[in-house]
């Protein structure tokens, strides 16, 4: 695992070289969970970047917020070595435009379920002008007992976010295409078709002469199929899920043509009703704009980007 000088992971630096040190992560073989949120934060409507990264010897929590423009974040950073007991609850403050930001945890007791995030028994509360502007996690209760702070008149936008998962042959996350909605199981997988004998080649690879093919369940049901990978390796298609419509993206290019260590890119989006099923490719940015952007409905907004590295 590559390091800056004071020891902090290359995961959790921030600002102009976010892109930089997000590529130095995911070839050391950490996985990476990003969700940006889009709220009122020091007079503005800005993104807040939760980050969670895992190796075998750290578990890490990043908060970030965007600062003038974009252009530069105010992070702050958790390490959750098993060592520092003490480090998985307290509190950091930083400075966003003149106004102090306070971010609150308590990972105690929180149960992680050998997953990069945790499910349960835990909170990260992001404080500004005595308001609690982001909540995460079930335990509310004492967030505000805490922090002593009422809950934001606005709520949180959940605007993307962007996982890095590495595997060999299927890749699973879990995702809410909507606010009120439940959570869908995906799962992809890129495999050789059958032969005309019904034996299968070797799916881990999806390299050599055979005929590869995509599949991407969600909740077990078979949504998109792609025969002929290797002449369809980038495309989108539009599908239902639960009165949704979901649009998804895929290019596995580096999976069928690069050697070594390699990855695709998977996006899905959730459209409104009134939305062409031809949506342009979205922008990974989830840049903030325009204040009043805040206080609108996200369930159009999310996109969920979905790195998929294969290990052989």
């Amino acid at each position: 695992m590559m390091q800056d000088p004071i020891g902090i992971p290359a995961c959790f630096t921030s600002g102009e070289k976010v892109a930089e040190d997000l590529a130095t992560v995911t070839r050391s073989g950490q996985s990476v969970f990003m969700s940006m949120y889009r709220t009122k934060v020091a007079d503005r409507c800005r993104l807040i970047t939760i980050t969670w990264c895992k190796n075998l010897l750290l578990h890490g929590l990043s908060v970030s917020v965007e600062g003038p423009e974009g252009e530069s974040q105010y992070t702050c950073k958790v390490e959750l070595k098993p060592w520092y007991f003490w480090r998985k609850q307290g509190s950091k403050r930083f400075v966003v435009e003149e106004k102090p930001v306070d971010v609150f945890w308590d990972l105690k007791a929180a149960k992680f379920n050998g997953e990069t995030e945790p499910s349960s028994d835990f909170y990260v509360a992001v404080v500004c002008d005595e308001e609690v502007v982001l909540l995460l996690g079930d335990l509310k209760k004492d967030a505000y007992r805490k922090t002593g702070c009422r809950p934001a008149l606005i709520d949180p936008i959940l605007v993307s976010r962007k996982e890095h998962i590495f595997g060999k042959k299927k890749f699973f996350t879990k995702v809410k295409f909507h606010e009120k909605g439940g959570i869908h199981d995906i799962s992809i997988e890129c495999k050789n078709r059958t032969n005309s004998s019904g034996s299968q080649n070797d799916s881990s690879t999806c390299l050599g002469g055979a005929d590869p093919e995509l599949e991407i369940r969600i909740d077990g049901n078979l949504a998109v199929h792609v025969k002929h990978l290797q002449w369809k390796f980038r495309g989108n298609e539009c599908i239902p899920v639960n009165k949704v419509k979901v649009e998804v993206y895929w290019d596995v290019h580096d999976w069928l043509f690069s050697p070594g260590l390699r990855h695709a890119l998977f996006i899905f989006k959730p459209t409104p009703p009134s939305t062409s099923t031809s949506t342009p490719l979205p922008s990974q940015t989830g840049s903030s704009g325009a204040a009043e952007g805040c206080s609108s409905s996200g369930s159009s907004q999310f996109c969920l980007f979905f790195y998929a590295w294969k290990v052989e």
